[in-house]
């Protein structure tokens, strides 16, 4: 695993622009769960674990 680079730009309530090395996403959080416009889904479950996968 090499490094990353990763900036998050917060445009608005619960809705981010995030800069990687690769290019630019939108991302916004509904409750517990976020997705981003790369179809990623992010899920916080209890006890401090997450899930992270696919909406696409």
């Amino acid at each position: 695993m090499g490094l990353q680079y990763r900036k998050k730009h917060k445009v608005g309530k619960n809705v981010w622009i995030n800069q990687t090395g690769t290019g630019a996403s939108v991302s916004t959080k509904v409750g517990p769960v976020t997705f981003n416009s790369r179809g990623g889904v992010w899920v916080n479950l209890p006890g401090g674990m997450s899930y992270r996968g696919r909406w696409k």
